[in-house]
């Protein structure tokens, strides 16, 4: 979204590492290693183009403004009410050039109001991000998200559509719907479905998916609308975090691990071949080894796809950083590293009762050693041997095989014509 609205400024955007005159850095506060890799980022810039303009934004330009004033080599700090103004304040492009000090444009507070984002966010995917709402209300105690971005709120919804409709006519195939807390998005009485009905009748658009949503807001009718819509992918990542209920609690989660089972029984009841995956934290003060072991039988039990396993990070001046952390860090990486692995047998079980299905496949840009390579409504990630270029194209193929966490297969056409080698020959 930012590079489009560079773009109309006049900005001509290059890869990221090659010499540059402005360097726009959307940052990210959920962990101490963003905030250590911003700074990194910043130092690598400036070694290869030393007189480039530093502009800072995201969440840690809002909640660490007075950390990043002392960054050397920082020239703007725009804070998450003005992020997206961030070009009306930079100097004209012939004009720009680095600062004696860094300006601030910040404030503590965040509106509330429905919002509209100018301009359209394209990527080199043949999948867009489709920003629908920002901000949440949850308040979980290790997390500054509230901080950062503020309290929930909606995208107008007929700026939504704006930004699909310029996405389809751009080529894209797949929306990714995105905000961070988006199973809340209310604007003037539509809700997700009915905003996910709206985007459906876009002709050019094929999928439309959900990207990370919350277990409470999940609601039943999302699930059979879900089931039975042509275009909105059978995929959930609904973040966990832990599988032990006094956990869950001090990270105030609000629900239980009974009621997250239950939500996955309802969804898999109505969709058997559904991908669902989801985040676990490990670490969080007070995780004893009973609680992980409760997370660890969860997390084997149930049909996820895959997880993301996270560290817990404390973070300053939310409620967990006050609680004294028990386990060392050895103790630590080594349950993050058995998540992992379990993570990893979760994912091959899931490729594997695909072998002999046919899906249908999403394909990407370029080719990975002559095959390529799309995903699957359930996000299975899928390879097929093909000469021509087959972005953005949608086509059935059957799984044959995993092999380098991919499922390799052939289109079903070529499969019906090609000889069967399975044949049993007598002679006498």
């Amino acid at each position: 979204m930012l590079g489009d609205l560079l773009r109309r400024k006049g900005y001509r955007l290059v890869d990221y590492g090659q010499p540059t005159d402005l360097l726009v850095l959307n940052t990210c506060s959920v962990t101490e290693h963003a905030e250590k890799d911003c700074r990194y980022e910043i130092r690598k810039t400036l070694r290869h183009s030393p007189h480039a303009f530093v502009a800072v934004t995201g969440c840690y330009a809002q909640t660490g403004a007075a950390q990043l004033q002392s960054v050397p080599g920082i020239d703007l700090i725009v804070g998450t009410q003005y992020k997206m103004r961030l070009p009306d304040y930079l100097p004209a492009p012939d004009r720009l050039m680095k600062q004696p000090a860094p300006e601030l444009r910040h404030s503590r507070t965040i509106e509330r109001e429905d919002f509209v984002l100018p301009g359209t966010a394209y990527t080199d995917s043949t999948r867009a991000l489709l920003k629908i709402q920002d901000g949440c209300d949850v308040m979980c105690s290790f997390c500054l998200i509230p901080f950062a971005r503020g309290r929930e709120r909606s995208r107008v919804l007929d700026d939504v559509l704006r930004e699909a409709r310029e996405l389809a006519a751009h080529g894209y195939r797949e929306l990714v719907l995105t905000g961070v807390n988006i199973g809340r998005y209310d604007h003037q009485g539509a809700d997700l479905v009915d905003l996910i009905q709206a985007l459906e009748t876009i002709p050019a658009v094929t999928r439309i998916r959900i990207s990370s949503i919350e277990p409470t807001t999940v609601s039943q009718e999302l699930l059979e609308y879900m089931a039975a819509s042509p275009k909105l992918c059978r995929y959930l990542h609904v973040p966990l975090q832990s599988g032990d209920d006094r956990i869950l609690e001090a990270m105030n989660r609000r629900y239980t691990a009974r009621e997250y089972e239950a939500l996955m029984d309802r969804a898999f009841s109505l969709m058997p071949d559904l991908g669902f995956g989801t985040d676990l934290m490990v670490g969080f003060p007070g995780e004893d080894e009973r609680a992980f072991e409760h997370t660890t039988e969860f997390a084997s039990r149930l049909p996820f796809s895959y997880f993301h396993v996270f560290t817990y990070s404390p973070r300053p001046g939310t409620p967990a950083a006050r609680l004294e952390q028990s386990l060392g860090p050895a103790t630590i990486q080594a349950r993050r590293r058995l998540l992992t692995e379990l993570s990893h047998t979760k994912t091959m079980a899931f490729y594997e009762q695909h072998i002999g299905r046919t899906l249908s496949v999403l394909f990407e840009r370029g080719a990975r050693d002559g095959f390529r390579t799309g995903t699957a409504g359930n996000f299975l990630r899928v390879a097929v041997a093909a000469e021509q270029e087959m972005a953005g194209i949608v086509r059935d193929v059957t799984v044959a095989g995993i092999m380098d966490g991919l499922a390799y297969g052939i289109f079903p056409e070529a499969a019906r014509s090609s000889p069967r080698t399975d044949l049993l020959v007598t002679t006498s």
